[in-house]
């Protein structure tokens, strides 16, 4: 899977941003710790949906008044900048980005701190387009082998935010917290109905919603 499957697949802009929002409300219910799934409403002016699995991959969704930014980091990938000695982008990855998000490329956080640019895979949709895009024309290098499970350029990693994110976040608890994790719980999240007190205790029974509502008001996902 690359981003041009993932550019296929991905919901409009405002069910994205629920997703989103969710991931972070469940992990934060879930564990508490240093989220793998985070969503910060004041990321400058913008919104930032943001995922990090400690281990050097990670993904970025930003929410701007004039669109959505994605940037994907798979530092495994020989599409990184990292294997090219200029760290230079893979051809195409930037191709067609627009220029009212092309800001998002000098934005500190997605570079290297010596003013380069990381990224495996980007992609992007303009407010009131009808529909997502990728760097056109890109050549994909082949698989880095038979278990590479997140495509050539890291894109399946955001394969949690399409349409059966449910069924994937509770086959990701399961194997990263190793907890069988209530569906219908993250059902309900996932549907972004107002976190409730019984909803909260079925997802972690040692927490109550009052010990997260501060942390999940300030995502901008509703509470009971």
């Amino acid at each position: 899977m690359t981003a041009y499957d993932i550019a296929a697949e991905l919901p409009d802009i405002d069910v994205l941003k629920r997703r989103c929002r969710a991931l972070a409300v469940l992990e934060r219910v879930l564990d508490g710790g240093h989220p793998y799934y985070a969503y910060d409403a004041a990321w400058g002016p913008d919104e930032a949906a943001l995922m990090s699995n400690g281990s050097g991959d990670e993904w970025a969704v930003v929410f701007t008044a004039d669109g959505v930014f994605i940037r994907v980091f798979d530092h495994e990938s020989s599409m990184s900048p990292y294997v090219d000695p200029d760290r230079e982008l893979w051809p195409g990855l930037l191709d067609g980005l627009p220029e009212a998000l092309g800001v998002m490329v000098d934005e500190p956080a997605f570079g290297d701190g010596e003013g380069n640019f990381l990224a495996t895979a980007v992609l992007w949709r303009l407010t009131g387009d009808d529909r997502w895009h990728a760097g056109a024309g890109i050549d994909f290098p082949p698989l880095a082998g038979p278990y590479d499970d997140v495509g050539p350029d890291g894109a399946a990693m955001l394969t949690i935010l399409l349409d059966d994110i449910v069924d994937r976040y509770v086959a990701f608890a399961d194997d990263y917290y190793g907890i069988a994790v209530d569906r219908a719980a993250v059902e309900h999240v996932v549907a972004h109905r107002p976190l409730t007190d019984a909803v909260t205790r079925a997802l972690n029974p040692r927490l109550a919603l009052a010990d997260v509502r501060h942390d999940v008001a300030t995502t901008g996902y509703p509470v009971d």
